[in-house]
Formats: structure tokens, C-alpha cells, sequence
């Protein structure tokens, strides 16, 4: 079975002398309690795994009876590691772990601690609430095109249209049954479950058409009031603002920020927004796969979308920053920034598009390294393959 990068990182981490609390984060259906099962299985240190599935199980006492009995474990064997699963389902997890991790710490038990669970937006929370200093986080985002084409076999094309979530790849053969599972295992379950009943939601319609709106532009600039407009008014711009930063932290949908060398753009400028899957771009469309892939403007929007979400997801890792650049007529699509180090992205990708935004922002940003992904100097496939340098 395929193993992503995340399996080796969490396995040597596991190996190391006990520091801190693993926790693998990331959107529902990008394989986290697989990554976490396959890193365990190259540890022979002795282990609990316990998933809070059952209600009946959701309860602080459970997860105390659950981590008494890795401590025993470690009692006898030496070490022992605890892998929790869907955590975050129980009430007030993060202050219990906290307390239990921190009495393991002054016992000197050596409980290796591993967390996972399929709500990003809960877990974080409960990460910001109780733990600060003493996890480490091991995201787990949608799949690469590089990862999709070794796991699965995917074409470039392939992969525009179907995405990165490795469960609805594998239904690429049927389109509907494809498109159902992104619908009903991704796109309903983050909304319903991930944001509405976890966060305080006033408006959950103007939420879900928010996300369908944005799914619907994705990799294009639309202002906070052309987004009221599409929304019927529903809202004001820092509903919208907020409501973008939850489908973020979900893992749906970002806005990414205009450029500014001394400080980002406040909330009132336009977005970019950004699904981080294609797939996302493509359910919400309704649009056949021959007019998205072969119409010019389609593809286009498609590719950027995809350069984007992979962007993204590097950035998750390699920690730069991903934003986007706009003064009158002259725009490039992406910039990130990581330190002093800066370069500029323009994508061809079958739409006419003009160099002119990059060459101005080059001139106005000294520095600045520039790359047009779709050149035949740097092919999109290459680019989402990771052969093409980020940074100079």
C-alpha cells in the first residue's frame, strides 16, 4: 500500500524519546487514520489505539480508563503508545489530555501520545484552548498530483477533474458514484458537522451558499460586495470574512489576500478564493468533464486552482506564505514569501493571458524570482510534480 511522507515523519517521531503530543491534522478523507496506522506499524514499541466511534464512549471517563491502561502498558514494557482517534468527539478532550499528559510528565510514565480526528476546526480549537507547547503537528492534506500518479495511476487531466481525496480518485471509473462521494463524504459532513454544529454559525445558509458561490469562482478575485450580491445581501462583509476563514480552517475553501510587502491587505480588500481540491470546484460546477477540460477558460480556471491548492499544501509544511498580486490591469496569480525570499507565479493554462502584471510586480519588488508554470520552460505537470524549484 501506498505510504505518504507524513507516515515516515510520524514514525521517526514515535522512535524519538518522548517530547510531545503527534497530532495529525487535516480534511476529512485524505487518509489521516490509515497514515497513522501504517506509522505505527513501523514502531515496535507497544501500543493502545482507541477510537471514540461508539456515543457511548464519547466521556471524559472513558478517555481516562483508555490512557490508565497505556500507562500500564508502559509500566510493564518500558513505553507504550496511545493512539486516539476522533478525540475532539469528546466534551471538554483537550483540558483532560492536557491534565493526563502533564501527570504522565511529573510520574515520568512514557507515554507516547498520537491524536487524530475528523474534524480540523475542533481540534484546533482544543489545540489553542489547553495544549500550547506541547504538541506537534503532522497535517494531512488533500492528495498531490505527484501522489495520485503513484498511488493510483492518475493522468494529468485525471487529477485536474477528480482531485486529490484518495477515496473518490479510486471511483474515477464512475463519474456519478464519484461525484455522489464527494457530495456526501466531504462536502456535507465538513459543513454540517465540522462547521455548524461545532461553531457559532447564525446564518448556515448564507455558509453553504458562501461555499458554492466560491467553489463556483474558484482561482478568480471577487470582491466582498460582488459576494453579497451572489448571496442576495444575505450578511455583511465580516460575516462573509469570518465565514471564509471557517471554511479554511475546515479545509475547503481560502481567500487568499493581495500582496503587500509591509503588511497584507485588510479584510475589506478582494479575495482570491480558492477550493483546496479540484474536485470541490468541479462537483459545485455541474460542468461536464470534456467542457471543463477542453474549454480554454474552464481548464484555465482549473489549473490555477490546482497550482493553488498544491501551493497550499506546501505551504502547510515548508511554512511560506501563499498570496496573490493586483495594481489597476497588472495581476499575477500567485506570490508567496517565505523570509526574504519571494517569487512571483503566473500560470498559462490554456487561457489568453498577458506577462504584463508579472513583469511590473518584478520591477516594483526587486528580487523577486518569476515563474510562469504552462511555459515549455516550466510544464504544469512538472511544476505539480515538485520538479520545479519554489524559491531561488
Amino acid at each position: 500500500m501506498y505510504e505518504r511522507a507524513c507516515v515516515g515523519l510520524l514514525a521517526g517521531r514515535l522512535g524519538e524519546p518522548r517530547r510531545f503530543i503527534q497530532i495529525v491534522v487535516g480534511s476529512r478523507q485524505t487518509g489521516k487514520s490509515t497514515a497513522v496506522n501504517q506509522a505505527l506499524s513501523h514502531v515496535e514499541a507497544p501500543q493502545v489505539e482507541f477510537a471514540f466511534d461508539r456515543p457511548r464512549d464519547r466521556r471524559s471517563r472513558r478517555l481516562e480508563e483508555v490512557w490508565q491502561s497505556a500507562r500500564e502498558v508502559a509500566t510493564d514494557e518500558g513505553e507504550a503508545i496511545l493512539s486516539l482517534d476522533e478525540v475532539q468527539k469528546v466534551p471538554d478532550w483537550s483540558a483532560t489530555v492536557k491534565h493526563l499528559w502533564d501527570e504522565d510528565t511529573r510520574r515520568g510514565h512514557n507515554v507516547k501520545v498520537v491524536l487524530t480526528g475528523s474534524s480540523t476546526l475542533t481540534l484546533k480549537q482544543g489545540m489553542s484552548e489547553s495544549l500550547k507547547g506541547r504538541y506537534e503537528l503532522i497535517p494531512s492534506t488533500q492528495w498531490s498530483y505527484g501522489e495520485c500518479r503513484e498511488a493510483f495511476g492518475c493522468t494529468l487531466d485525471e487529477y485536474l477533474y477528480f482531485g486529490g481525496y484518495p477515496g473518490a480518485v479510486q471511483l474515477r471509473d464512475d463519474e456519478p458514484r464519484w461525484s455522489a462521494y464527494v457530495r456526501d463524504a466531504i462536502i456535507e459532513p465538513t459543513l454540517t458537522q465540522d462547521i455548524l454544529e461545532m461553531e457559532t454559525v447564525r446564518k448556515p445558509a448564507l455558509l453553504r451558499a458562501l461555499f458554492e458561490v466560491g467553489a463556483t469562482y474558484s482561482a478568480q478575485e471577487i470582491s466582498y460586495r460582488k459576494l453579497l450580491g451572489q448571496l442576495d445581501d444575505r450578511g455583511n462583509t465580516d460575516t462573509i470574512a469570518r465565514y471564509l476563514e471557517l471554511l479554511s480552517h475546515a479545509g475547503l475553501m481560502s481567500g487568499l489576500r493581495k500582496y503587500g510587502e509591509k503588511i497584507l491587505k485588510e479584510r475589506g480588500s478582494s479575495p482570491r478564493l480558492l477550493v483546496h481540491d479540484t474536485s470541490l470546484m468541479v462537483v459545485s460546477s455541474g460542468e461536464s468533464r470534456a467542457r471543463l477540460l477542453e474549454d480554454g477558460d474552464r481548464r484555465g480556471h482549473l489549473v490555477e486552482t490546482a497550482v493553488g491548492t498544491y501551493l497550499l499544501a506546501r505551504s502547510k509544511t515548508e511554512h511560506f506564505s501563499v498570496n496573490w498580486w493586483r495594481e489597476g490591469s497588472a495581476e499575477v496569480d500567485f506570490v508567496v514569501t517565505q523570509g526574504r525570499k519571494r517569487t512571483a507565479i503566473e500560470v498559462k493554462s490554456g487561457r489568453v493571458k498577458s506577462l504584463k502584471g508579472l513583469g511590473e510586480f518584478v520591477q516594483r519588488y526587486p528580487g523577486t524570482y518569476a515563474l510562469v508554470v504552462g511555459s515549455d520552460e516550466f510544464p504544469v505537470e512538472d511544476f505539480l510534480l515538485g520538479r520545479v524549484p519554489l524559491f531561488q
